[in-house]
């Protein structure tokens, strides 16, 4: 079985991964809080 030398992985394409989902979060977080506030100012 080979050796494995910790910190030798590639993980360019997990951190450019990891960074979308992230990005996408923040877009879902920003627009259910626009609903929100849409939804709060229709329903007052």
């Amino acid at each position: 079985m080979a050796e494995h030398e910790p910190g030798s992985m590639e993980i360019s394409e997990q951190q450019k991964t990891f960074s979308g989902f992230l990005r996408a979060c923040a877009w879902v977080v920003g627009v259910v809080f626009i609903i929100l506030i849409f939804l709060a100012l229709v329903n007052a």
